[in-house]
């Protein structure tokens, strides 16, 4: 059973930090390419951030840079997204999604997706 299973949402204040875990299991994990994307309420998903599991390429998006960092750890199967200086507009359903041997993240191209979870950054 191919599986993606989110953790560490929750609610903090603005400038805070959280960190998401994507925990995979079912395939192998360093042959494909994982992306974190987000769903506020009443907009469409967002793309948030991509990394390669087998060389560590990593893709943000502009309105996270600097801010978000994704990150793999092979040997457990499971990619991070660090979160700093959040703000109220990363309020969002965080999603992680895979795509096999890809080297983009399109939200109609990954091949798996978890279930979420919601990060809420208040004022």
């Amino acid at each position: 059973e191919v599986q993606l299973v989110e953790s560490g949402g929750g609610l903090v204040q603005a400038g805070g930090s959280l960190r998401l875990s994507c925990a995979a299991s079912g395939f192998t994990f360093d042959d494909y390419t994982i992306g974190w994307f987000r769903q506020a309420p009443g907009k469409e998903h967002e793309g948030v951030s991509c990394i390669s599991s087998s060389d560590g390429s990593t893709y943000y998006a502009d309105s996270v840079k600097g801010r978000f960092t994704t990150s793999s750890d092979n040997a457990k199967n499971t990619v991070y997204l660090q979160m700093n200086s959040l703000k109220p507009e990363d309020t969002a359903v965080y999603y992680c999604a895979a795509r096999h041997r890809g080297y983009q993240c399109l939200y109609f191209g990954m091949d798996y997706w978890g279930k979420g979870t919601l990060v809420t950054v208040s004022s």
